[in-house]
């Protein structure tokens, strides 16, 4: 991208540069960020990599962490990812770089499926699949972000050495609801070829929260029913439509 350079970050100035920028996405004093920068150090002395984006060669507007996972499953894992409009795309192809170099064949991370930008980011403008559902993964957390929700995250599975494919969105409309939402409308569809599942999120979880906790938490219930049904009978997290729907999909061999 023009006027933005990324690279890999190991000195000590760079690293708390970085950890303050966490801090400030997170919503959280700059005395106790999210990833503290020892953390940060630490990670990258065990081999993994902090990379940054920088715009005009000095602001810091992007950074990344990753490390590695099991040896013999050729995969890494992005700890923690974020980076300012239209800057999240290189810095994850930064991030596929440098795993790619160094043996890696998969990159996994979670996020928070309620998050719709970033599902429709990670499933189609990277081609990620949503692999794994994960209740309440962290526990309490007291960030400016997420306070007073239940940390539940979606894990996802890139696939570092196929190009993405586009994924097949089936007939939402004709398929019958399943599942009603806290807005009185349809939360999931089914399609009667039990090959497909859509499942809505509320337009902007952030500020629902900030606004109507409550109201956001019966939103996380209940696309947390829909998950965890969904993947239990072998569905995967495939797609994310502009208006708010997940595709979730399964082969025909896994259908009852």
């Amino acid at each position: 991208m023009t006027g933005v350079t990324i690279r890999t970050v190991h000195d000590v100035a760079g690293i708390a540069a970085v950890a303050d920028f966490f801090s400030d996405v997170w919503q959280t004093p700059r005395s106790t960020p999210p990833y503290p920068a020892e953390v940060l150090h630490s990670l990258v002395h065990a081999g993994g990599a902090v990379h940054a984006a920088y715009e005009e060669g000095e602001r810091l507007a992007g950074a990344s962490v990753a490390v590695f996972g099991p040896p013999a499953e050729q995969d890494a894992y992005s700890f923690v990812a974020a980076a300012d409009p239209g800057l999240g795309y290189a810095v994850k192809q930064a991030q596929r770089a440098w795993a790619l170099e160094r043996g890696a064949r998969t990159m996994r991370w979670t996020f928070d499926p309620l998050v719709g930008r970033n599902a429709r980011f990670n499933l189609v403008k990277l081609g990620a699949v949503g692999t794994e559902y994960l209740v309440d993964f962290y526990g309490p957390m007291a960030d400016g972000v997420n306070d007073g929700d239940e940390s539940d995250r979606l894990t996802v599975t890139w696939d570092l050495t196929e190009p993405r494919k586009p994924y097949e969105t089936g007939d939402r409309e004709a398929a019958p609801a399943t599942h009603i939402a806290p807005d009185g409308a349809p939360l999931a569809r089914r399609d009667l070829g039990d090959l497909h599942v859509w499942c809505r999120v509320p337009d902007d979880v952030v500020k629902l929260r900030a606004a109507d906790p409550a109201l956001a938490m019966r939103w996380r219930r209940a696309v947390r029913e829909v998950f965890t049904e969904a993947f239990a009978q072998g569905f995967t997290a495939t797609g994310m439509s502009r208006d708010g729907w997940y595709t979730l999909t399964r082969s025909s061999e896994g259908a009852a």
